[in-house]
């Protein structure tokens, strides 16, 4: 205990002189602890961390609620939206903010697709770049249909993509096959899909025509959902060909048609089977793995 002068000469030393406490110490013959203990420094700190009040505060709310449905919605979008409900700070802000709220990426979970011979096949378009053709070049389109149980390939090219070379590619390719899948899987392109509203779909009638015509059923992937299809998303990229025609030569040999001298162009056609060790545990009978018509 000190005495109520000294107390209260140590806290005019320090609040009206603004001496340090070492100095004070020293000065009057105490202990540091002593002038902490009269000084009352403790009543003075503030515990917690004061938050001030911001601009963003009162669109707060209106961030949450739009994260909830759309998570993946970027905060420059974030930004322009409240700039139109009179917001007028800058989007470091909201960007700040948002990185704080946004709900976590929910993992997805994929089940491997397995069918039965016969069952499906998978179709789609690739881009290859373009050809030259006369003193023009032209887009090359590769229509590829792919067999989803042996692996068996079978592409023709073409100079467009429209519905005839569409329709012309399955023909083509059931009589190469010598047989039709029961079920083939599709992107939601045009060709097939003419509109789509959730699980109500719209096909194309010409397909439905040639659906009906050679009994298979058309079924088109999930949006956003290219794993259902990616054999033939696979088989329709550039790695099937060597990525160009700058390495024909191999890419020949996967394609016989080309060394005909025929080209890429104007009926070349090939079955292609890119596993042989898969084919060789199937069955060797073609119209077992096709549902034959």
């Amino acid at each position: 205990m000190i005495a109520p002068e000294q107390r209260a000469e140590i806290r005019r030393l320090f609040y009206a002189e603004h001496w340090r406490v070492g100095t004070i110490a020293t000065t009057l013959g105490v202990h540091h602890d002593t002038v902490h203990h009269a000084i009352e420094r403790d009543r003075f700190v503030r515990t917690g961390t004061q938050v001030r009040p911001s601009a963003l505060d009162p669109y707060k709310a209106f961030l949450a609620a739009t994260l909830e449905p759309y998570p993946r919605l970027r905060a420059t979008r974030l930004h322009a939206m409240l700039r139109e409900r009179g917001y007028a700070g800058s989007a470091v802000q909201v960007r700040r903010y948002v990185r704080t709220i946004r709900p976590a990426a929910r993992a997805e979970a994929y089940l491997r697709l397995e069918t039965l011979p016969g069952e499906q096949a998978q179709v789609d378009w690739g881009n290859f770049g373009a050809f030259p053709v006369g003193g023009a070049r032209r887009a090359l389109s590769c229509f590829v249909l792919v067999l989803s149980w042996s692996r068996a390939v079978y592409a023709r090219f073409a100079l467009d993509q429209t519905l005839e070379s569409f329709l012309r590619g399955h023909v083509e390719a059931f009589t190469a096959l010598g047989g039709v899948p029961r079920t083939i899987l599709y992107d939601n392109l045009k060709s097939v899909v003419l509109e789509r509203v959730g699980d109500h779909i719209r096909f194309h009638p010409r397909l439905l025509e040639l659906a009906g015509h050679y009994h298979f059923a058309p079924q088109p992937c999930a949006p956003y959902r290219a794993n259902e299809k990616r054999q033939a998303s696979y088989c329709s990229s550039f790695r099937l060909c060597d990525a160009h025609w700058g390495k024909r030569r191999r890419s020949r040999k996967r394609f016989p048609g080309w060394a005909r001298g025929n080209g890429p162009v104007g009926g070349s056609k090939s079955i292609l089977a890119p596993s042989s060790a898969r084919i060789a545990r199937s069955t060797p009978s073609r119209a077992k793995r096709l549902a034959v018509v």
